[in-house]
């Protein structure tokens, strides 16, 4: 089973910036791709970005050029650097691990494992 374990979620003020990570904790199954995503109060998860282990990456909408994921996916290490963070970048963040040899989607139903998840806040 793989863990995942986020780190790095702060309060900030909008226009600010934050990296985030996500490292495999206790033992783990090597992955190829793994991603970052987020859930506000009231709404449903949804994908930030992904990145594989062939340097692949796909962002959400909107998300590509404020952000910036990257990481080894191969010792299971991922981060996300968050710039000019808005209210509505607000939510808890989670790092997650899928089974394919590399990322296809932003759909959640593709991840199978979880990391708890860190909460980015983002006030006005």
């Amino acid at each position: 089973r793989v863990q995942l374990l986020e780190s790095g979620g702060d309060s900030v003020t909008a226009g600010g910036s934050l990296e985030i990570s996500c490292t495999a904790s206790g033992n783990s199954y090597r992955v190829y791709c793994m991603g970052w995503f987020r859930q506000a109060p009231g709404q449903e998860r949804e994908g930030v970005a992904t990145f594989d282990s062939w340097g692949m990456s796909i962002y959400r909408d909107g998300l590509k050029g404020r952000f910036r994921i990257s990481g080894d996916v191969a010792k299971n290490n991922l981060y996300l650097e968050m710039n000019t963070l808005k209210p509505e970048d607000t939510g808890m963040y989670y790092c997650a691990a899928a089974l394919t040899r590399r990322c296809y989607s932003l759909s959640p139903q593709d991840f199978n494992y979880w990391g708890r998840g860190t909460q980015v806040t983002v006030s006005s």
